[in-house]
């Protein structure tokens, strides 16, 4: 026996059988009741789509309820489930309080179609496969929390065609603003964002001019600031070893600002190898053992595009038996927690990662007030000897 959507009984061929029988017998005959009950079956009522109404059993809490609750106005109680300071911290908690007892959760999205401010920013992360976004993203999700606005991500994967499709999509909800590490924008990409009339930080480069605003560090100026920091430590032999610079434009821009500073003290790169595929501590492993394997006359030096490749590449050289940095020495970027817990400290540059989701937070909010922060927003990056260089 089965209860069918419309909430009638359904029985199967057997059920019918037994029931006939019960009919047929004196015992089972219908008897006549002085006060008849009526038994219900309890299913939900339908819809012509077969999906349930909302009936008082089921129906979601709502504000005005949660208000109620709290003590409060309608006004406020929904000012306090936004956030951003608006009322009384006794009041707003009195307000989250109560909210949590009733099971309620704020239909955000009904408040933008009915004309109010959205509360979302559409953030556009190329990958999460290591900290470096990671950090970016709890600089930037922190400081917008506080003024009660809520990240909504989508991951690019280094990819400018999905990188379009992310843009669209998040557009689609009519986002209060966007933050977007870019991976190769597409014209269609920038078109989209200009067309949208709203807040758009690009985060994590500033050598390019942005669509509207820019929060990050000059790749160019860090990939030449370590081409000299080497050459004045003697260096005179360098090899490059890097992920795909196809799609990761920041990585390049490095190579390019390492290699044009050598040059102009007449150094130049004796190898220079990039592999496909996102880096990772395994193709850092496996690229230096074949850079290493390739060259007609070992490096004195290898730069590697980031500290995952570069901790990739001490474990080649632990597991190799090469001494580091007798043997040769490794340099990376980004200023990895794991690059400095390394037997040997990695030399490489941190690039202030939580700033930068921090000042990016900082310049919406300063937008979302009607203020006009800077374009462009450089927080600077730091060179970190450490022992490998």
């Amino acid at each position: 026996m089965s209860i069918l959507p419309s909430g009638k009984l359904a029985l199967n061929d057997s059920a019918v059988n037994r029931v006939g029988s019960m009919l047929k017998s004196d015992d089972h005959k219908p008897k006549i009741c002085d006060s008849p009950v009526i038994f219900t079956h309890d299913a939900p009522t339908m819809d012509e789509n077969n999906i349930p109404k909302n009936t008082a059993s089921n129906r979601r809490p709502t504000l005005s309820q949660v208000a109620a609750a709290a003590g409060v106005s309608e006004i406020t109680a929904s000012r306090a489930m936004r956030g951003g300071g608006l009322v009384a911290k006794a009041t707003a908690d009195r307000v989250q309080a109560a909210a949590r007892e009733l099971n309620y959760v704020p239909n955000r999205l009904a408040g933008t179609l009915a004309g109010g401010a959205s509360r979302q920013v559409g953030v556009i992360l190329p990958s999460l496969s290591n900290s470096v976004f990671a950090d970016v993203l709890k600089g930037l999700e922190d400081r917008l929390e506080e003024a009660g606005y809520q990240p909504v991500l989508g991951i690019s994967n280094y990819d400018p065609t999905r990188e379009e499709r992310l843009i669209e999509n998040l557009l689609s909800w009519r986002p209060a603003g966007i933050v977007i590490a870019p991976a190769d924008m597409t014209a269609a990409s920038r078109a989209l964002l200009l067309r949208a009339g709203l807040p758009v930080v690009e985060i994590m480069d500033v050598d390019a001019t942005p669509t509207d605003m820019a929060v990050g560090i000059s790749h160019l100026s860090a990939g030449r600031a370590m081409a000299h920091y080497l050459v004045g430590r003697g260096y005179e032999r360098f090899a490059y070893l890097g992920h795909s610079i196809d799609s990761d434009l920041r990585a390049l821009a490095r190579l390019e600002g390492f290699r044009g500073a050598l040059g102009e003290v007449g150094r130049e790169l004796a190898q220079c190898l990039t592999l496909a595929g996102p880096s990772s501590v395994n193709l850092g492993r496996e690229g230096l053992a074949r850079l290493l394997a390739e060259a007609e006359q070992p490096p004195d030096l290898v730069y590697f595009s980031n500290d995952d490749m570069a901790v990739g590449g001490m474990f080649h050289c632990m597991a190799a038996g090469i001494s580091v940095p007798g043997d040769l020495a490794l340099a990376g970027f980004n200023g990895l927690e794991i690059g400095q817990a390394l037997p040997v400290p990695l030399t490489t540059t941190a690039s202030n990662r939580a700033a930068i989701g921090t000042e990016a937070a900082r310049q919406l909010l300063q937008r979302f007030k009607g203020g006009m922060p800077e374009k462009i927003s450089d927080v600077g990056f730091r060179l970190i000897p450490g022992q490998t260089a």
